[in-house]
């Protein structure tokens, strides 16, 4: 039986790192884990989405889209949830290589 590994799936069907098709797919897991812990924390501090909606001055419906991927998160609304649900996140910026 020969075996392939995951890393060679994901780059036969989408590319090389660095490549379009690769970095949207990569994008896209980024902000599903993201979406996934806001959830998280909310329920883990026991808030419902209409009450964290409205610590943060938006509707249910917001919050709803925000956790079930129907809208992208900008910085402001993300720290925005985040100080709400009392976490940080931080940020390490570096360059990427270059793919040739």
């Amino acid at each position: 039986m020969k075996t392939t590994s995951l890393e060679k799936l994901v780059e036969k069907n989408y590319g090389k790192h660095g490549s379009a098709k690769r970095d949207a797919l990569e994008q896209e897991l980024k902000m599903e884990l993201l979406r996934e812990e806001i959830k998280r924390l909310r329920k883990e501090n026991k808030l419902t989405q209409e009450e964290l909606g409205r610590l943060i001055g938006v509707q249910r419906a917001h919050i709803s889209k925000l956790e079930n991927n129907a809208t992208n998160i900008t910085i402001g609304t993300l720290l925005k949830v985040l100080n709400a649900l009392n976490a940080e996140i931080s940020f390490r910026i570096e360059p990427r290589e270059q793919v040739a």
